[in-house]
């Protein structure tokens, strides 16, 4: 048996204990990993900047080591966020149904752990704490594949989870972490459908879709984030330009920024002006279509450049944003389901007809009306964190928490019934 295979068999035994460990005993080890992690701030940072220093001397850019970075202030949060989980209602043991048949069965359909996850990831160390602590919750065992970029910062996160199931006196391999930095020393485990149950890759669609094509084992993608904000013309103009330049710019480098803007064609003129050059003026790239540039003078005019239908199929992940006319809320829809990736789209309008028809027929994961896209993400759900955006339509859609790591079993009670 190969150190791979020990791993995940450890992994599956571990997760027979922990789909029956109580839920005070789950929510206890992920408090005290996060009471541990504000202890450890310091040794946090320490292994962070060493990730660092390697990342920008590979070069990597401004998005990834965004991705990357581990102050106080976002080592604070990760701590909440397991805080916030901790609280969160137990998603195991819950009856999502019952009947009774008219030979007197008694069905109940109960929400019970999936088993054992997979969890591939790049430049996020935040995920390694996430994905444990929703993992745990769920009374599920994981096995964690790091970027090589973020090894030490995950190492050193890792360490308070295992504090807290040591405290507890939980094995560790209920979270396992692939200690390689080789991209490609978790391939084989992509064949272990014996002892792994779902992978869940987080990153490039190169990666994403070459995890796809291995594995088989179940995998719950989560794709790219080419998120669209469309603004008609009977949106509020001062919402628009806040929601706008939020959705864009608070966070250029995560997957719920918004990449496309649709405008209106016919929407007034200064209305339009006004979100460009807020969007100019915080130093965003605008790439536009033909009728965009009609709504920009000096000096902004020259800033714009030509978009191109790759536009629409980018996602930027940096601070550029491509933006196009439409005649109404229907062509909007149209370009959405078209360039999209099925994860993120808002509609900013005060025509309720309009929201009603976008929130109904756009086709992804999430869709809002009248807010950022900023938004689509679990903890901001109330979930306490996410292991991802689900952007496919099986078993789980959109922010991945506690409940959406659970699958169900049926629990029949008889008195003896026998069938005819």
């Amino acid at each position: 048996m190969n150190k791979l295979q020990k791993i995940a068999e450890l992994s599956k035994k571990a997760s027979r204990i922990l789909s029956t460990t109580s839920p005070k005993i789950k929510s206890n080890i992920i408090k005290y990993a996060a009471k541990q992690i504000k202890k450890d701030v310091t040794k946090i940072e320490n292994a962070n900047r060493k990730d660092l220093k390697i990342a920008k001397s590979k070069g990597l850019d401004d998005a990834m080591i965004d991705r990357l970075l581990l102050d106080k202030s976002r080592i604070n949060a990760i701590s909440k966020s397991l805080n916030e989980i901790s609280k969160w209602p137990d998603p195991v043991g819950k009856i999502i149904n019952k009947w009774k048949r008219p030979n007197g069965l008694e069905i109940q359909k109960i929400s019970v752990p999936i088993g054992v996850l997979l969890v591939i990831y790049e430049s996020r160390p935040n995920v390694t704490t996430d994905a444990s602590a929703l993992c745990l919750k769920s009374g599920n065992s994981v096995i964690l594949k790091c970027g090589s970029e973020s090894l030490n910062s995950s190492k050193a996160l890792l360490t308070c989870i295992h504090a807290g199931l040591k405290k507890y006196k939980l094995p560790k391999s209920c979270v396992e972490l692939l200690a390689s930095s080789n991209r490609n020393s978790f391939l084989s485990l992509l064949k272990m459908d014996d002892y792994i149950d779902v992978v869940i890759p987080r990153g490039g669609k190169s990666l994403i879709k070459a995890i796809s094509k291995i594995s088989k084992i179940p995998v719950l993608k989560h794709l790219d984030g080419i998120c669209h904000t469309y603004v008609d013309d009977t949106s509020n103009l001062s919402m628009a330009r806040k929601v706008v330049l939020n959705a864009k710019m608070r966070r250029t480098g995560i997957c719920g920024a918004t990449e496309t803007l649709l405008l209106k064609d016919d929407i007034h003129v200064n209305d339009a002006v006004c979100i460009i050059h807020d969007l100019i003026d915080a130093g965003c790239e605008v790439r536009g279509d033909e009728y965009i540039a009609k709504y920009v003078l000096d000096p902004y005019y020259n800033k714009i450049k030509k978009a191109n239908s790759k536009d629409w199929q980018t996602e930027y992940l940096a601070p550029i944003i491509s933006i196009k006319a439409v005649k109404n809320v229907k062509e909007a829809i149209q370009h959405i389901n078209q360039y999209g990736s099925n994860h993120t789209d808002a509609i900013i309008t005060s025509n309720k007809k309009n929201a009603e028809l976008f929130l109904k027929e756009v086709d992804s994961a999430i869709v809002m009306h009248n807010t950022s896209t900023q938004f689509a993400d679990g903890g901001e759900f109330g979930m306490g964190a996410e292991i991802g955006i689900s952007t496919g339509k099986l078993h789980a859609r959109g922010p991945v928490g506690a409940d959406q790591l659970t699958t169900f079993k049926y629990v029949v009670k008889g008195q003896g019934q026998l069938r005819s």
